[in-house]
């Protein structure tokens, strides 16, 4: 603990400081790689590939947060905090966000309309979120 912004979002309850635990960060870790790959998929279907390429997107951000101390219920709030876990500028954790209003529009209104430069750039950014938070547990 001891990121001032994430105390603050603590305080006004958007966050829960949680001691960090190790194991469960590599597990995040390790799932994120997994469903990244899953994303890469060519076999499966453009929504198919969107929501695991989200889904590793979510549990990357959310392995940084735990590895800070620190807890959210609310996704899009792991993903904002990309700015203090692994500081990540606004440009790249929008793109999350917006996947993040995407996989809202598909969970709870049943649609989902996707493109192939979504995936690939949800992919991509992915890809350098879990190297930024693997450099950030192995430091």
């Amino acid at each position: 603990m001891g990121l001032t912004p994430l105390d603050n979002l603590v305080r006004i309850g958007q966050l829960k400081a949680e001691p960090c635990n190790a194991a469960e960060v590599r597990r995040m870790l390790t799932m994120a790689q997994a469903r990244l790959v899953d994303a890469k998929l060519p076999s499966l279907s453009a929504e198919g590939r969107f929501t695991s390429a989200y889904n590793a997107a979510h549990a990357a951000a959310l392995a940084a947060l735990r590895w800070h101390g620190y807890r959210s219920e609310n996704r899009f709030t792991v993903f904002q905090c990309l700015v203090h876990t692994v500081n990540w500028p606004a440009t790249k954790w929008r793109v999350l966000d917006a996947a993040h209003q995407k996989r809202n529009l598909a969970e709870y209104e049943g649609y989902l309309e996707v493109e192939e430069s979504v995936i690939t750039e949800l992919c991509t950014l992915v890809s350098l979120l879990v190297v930024d938070v693997e450099k950030l547990i192995t430091a």
